[in-house]
């Protein structure tokens, strides 16, 4: 991996926690230009009229350079490490200010895809002490396992940005993380039969996406294998099926190579959805947990 990369606004280094991430950290000058340059992109303008997102990654990009936007498309494209996490020079003030900086980076890589869950191209998750939601990524105090994102949709899910907005009462919760070439049985399971054969993926009434969708487990991707995988929308067909989808997943969570990454108030973590796996760590159990995530997803630009 590269050693220090510095620009006038920017610093990318190798991530001090994982040896295939970068982490970015912008200018604090720079994110103090780029926050009053966009100040009137608010949250619901950046919701209501789609083209200021882009008008937010421009003003992203004449800031900090096009170098900057080149290499973070380098990074997220790269099969040797496909993800960073990025962090502002300064601490964001308001909702409007993290929305806006999380939204140019996502189209500075691509363009997000409709969220039908929250109506809008983001969606906003709050984990909290007690929880009635019909799936497990808003329950606090079990682990969340690792998954790919996109799996029960029909519209390309390449990449993957989460940024935490709030936090308040946390322990525990980090991002688990697990790249498809560090699984010590990657070849085992993608040389399965059940691997290359259409499995459907159908999502919870909380979803609004009421459509089932045939995806294989792997799928080849420029040569290299890439996965598509959650535990709870998947409907296997056979008990032979199931069998190979409960061994993968104790597989991979049971895998050596998973780590745990803390992410602090205003930072995001952006990965290759392909053939990087998610999940997150139990919370330490507190009355008043409460803690907010943003989540946007999307495609390439062809």
């Amino acid at each position: 991996m590269e050693t220090i990369e510095r620009t006038m606004r920017c610093t990318i280094i190798p991530h001090p926690e994982h040896n295939r991430m970068y982490q970015v950290t912008l200018d604090e000058a720079a994110v103090d230009q780029f926050l009053e340059r966009t100040k009137d992109l608010t949250e619901q303008r950046l919701s209501y009229v789609p083209y200021l997102r882009s008008i937010a990654a421009e003003q992203l990009q004449n800031i900090v350079g096009d170098a900057f936007a080149q290499r973070i498309c380098e990074i997220i494209n790269d099969r040797d490490s496909g993800g960073f996490t990025l962090r502002p020079g300064r601490q964001l003030e308001s909702i409007d200010q993290q929305v806006v900086l999380g939204t140019a980076i996502s189209h500075l890589i691509g363009l997000p895809i409709f969220d039908d869950m929250t109506q809008n191209f983001y969606a906003c998750f709050t984990v909290k002490d007690t929880d009635e939601s019909d799936s497990y990524l808003r329950q606090a105090y079990r682990r969340f396992t690792l998954h790919t994102d996109g799996t029960y949709v029909t519209e390309p899910t390449d990449w993957i940005l989460m940024m935490k907005m709030e936090e308040q009462h946390a322990h525990g919760g980090d991002s688990i993380l697990l790249h498809l070439d560090d699984w010590e049985e990657l070849d085992k399971f993608t040389a399965d039969p059940i691997g290359s054969t259409p499995l459907t993926y159908k999502s919870p009434p909380s979803k609004n996406y009421p459509v089932d969708v045939q995806k294989t487990t792997f799928h080849d991707r420029d040569g290299h294998p890439c996965m598509s995988f959650i535990d709870q929308f998947v409907y296997p067909d056979t008990i032979e099926q199931a069998r190979y989808l409960n061994d993968l997943c104790d597989s991979m969570e049971g895998s050596p190579s998973v780590i745990s990454l803390p992410l602090p108030i205003d930072h995001m973590v952006v990965l290759n959805n392909h053939f990087w796996l998610h999940g997150r760590e139990a919370f330490e159990k507190h009355p008043e947990l409460h803690r907010v995530l943003m989540r946007q997803r999307g495609y390439f630009r062809t």
